[in-house]
């Protein structure tokens, strides 16, 4: 364990290396986060005219909602389904197949560097646009429990990026499946209106599938309080309802990154 944990550091080290040479290409996030923001200020604002909640959410707590799901964002933004994809479609996931570390395991150190790079340059400087410019409430209602959340949106976001790019093993244009699948992701994610705005019928289907866990949920525990089709729960019980959803997207992921390799194999043979 104690040697992978140094392979993990130092695949994570020579990423955010390799990523600080292009600190440029991030720091447009600075621009595009807050105008994106800005549009939900003034799209709020009309919305709540003459109301003090919607949905059980007032103003404020609407706008700190945008403003973590933003942060959240950048914590866990994930390119392993279009990286992986690449790999297999040029051949060069070959010399990743003859490694002894199992290249979703590369991939995972890969984001923990890329994202480490992105605290400070993204997360951090677009945190405080908010607070000081836009006057949200960024305090988590309970840090601790928002941490580890947001740990596990961070972990959840790339299980499920990279089960989309294993199916570069079996498509010979992946490509497609992959822009429709991140829209319904990012819709069922709660990334453009919370999920407790849905029907309710779509509400307890949205429950069960992955895609909450990645925004929505870790959102909702931020702010200090989690509702979804009609169920109610603690902060610890949603987080423990989040590792669950973890630890079965990892099965998952282990699984079918299983099937791929032996597809691989006997495709090469």
């Amino acid at each position: 364990m104690r040697r992978l944990a140094a392979v993990i550091r130092a695949i994570g080290f020579a990423t955010y290396k390799e990523w600080a040479a292009f600190r440029s290409h991030m720091a447009a996030s600075l621009l595009v986060g807050p105008v994106l923001f800005l549009v939900q200020v003034y799209i709020w604002h009309a919305m709540f005219e003459g109301r003090d909640t919607l949905n059980g959410l007032t103003y404020s707590q609407m706008l700190a909602y945008y403003g973590v799901a933003t942060l959240i964002h950048y914590i866990s933004f994930d390119f392993a389904d279009w990286n992986l994809q690449m790999l297999v479609r040029s051949g060069k996931f070959v010399t990743f197949a003859l490694r002894p570390l199992p290249h979703w395991l590369f991939a995972l150190a890969q984001k923990i560097g890329h994202r480490s790079l992105a605290l400070w340059i993204e997360v951090l400087p677009v945190m405080a646009l908010f607070i000081f410019v836009f006057g949200v409430n960024m305090k988590p209602a309970a840090p601790g429990w928002a941490i580890v959340s947001i740990l596990l949106s961070f972990l959840m976001n790339f299980l499920v990026n990279y089960c989309v790019g294993l199916t570069a093993f079996w498509l010979v244009r992946a490509e497609g499946v992959r822009r429709v699948f991140l829209l319904l992701k990012d819709v069922s994610a709660g990334v453009f209106i919370p999920l407790s705005f849905f029907p309710d019928a779509l509400q307890k289907l949205l429950f069960f599938l992955p895609f909450q866990f990645i925004t929505y949920l870790p959102t909702r525990v931020y702010i200090g309080d989690y509702e979804l089709a009609g169920i109610h729960l603690s902060l610890g019980q949603a987080v423990a309802l989040q590792t669950a959803a973890v630890g079965v997207a990892a099965a998952a992921t282990t699984a079918l990154y299983g099937a791929a390799m032996r597809r691989f194999t006997g495709v090469g043979v």
